[in-house]
């Protein structure tokens, strides 16, 4: 979107005030659907800090992750987990995965997530 959604970056206000990480969406984004739960984006850094320090080659990554986000003015990305890319009718990845997605590339969106079939 050329221009920010003014509801959705409310959305993303809400959850980043910290009262909810269990806020399903869903959305389009680069012609790729992602569905999941949204996460202040203080709680996503630290999981994928988390994640990184537990790999044996990826650890020195975990420190950047740790950093405090800016916290002026509204939210510009939505930080997604136990999210899943929708490839057909099946979710990838099949355990969910931490997506960051920036708001101005969101062409299309809709609370709750889409059921999909690992089948």
């Amino acid at each position: 979107m050329s221009k920010h959604d003014a509801l959705l970056v409310d959305v993303a206000a809400l959850v980043e005030s910290g009262r909810s990480n269990q806020m399903p969406l869903t959305v389009v984004a680069g012609g790729a659907v992602i569905t999941g739960r949204l996460a202040p984006e203080a709680v996503w850094r630290q999981r994928v800090s988390e994640v990184l320090a537990d790999s044996a080659r990826l650890s020195g990554f975990s420190a950047m992750f740790t950093t405090a986000a800016s916290e002026e003015g509204p939210p510009t990305h939505l930080h997604f987990h136990v999210a899943r890319i929708l490839q057909g009718t099946v979710g990838i990845p099949e355990t969910g995965g931490m997506y960051r997605v920036a708001i101005e590339d969101v062409s299309a969106w809709t609370m709750g997530d889409f059921s999909y079939s690992d089948h």
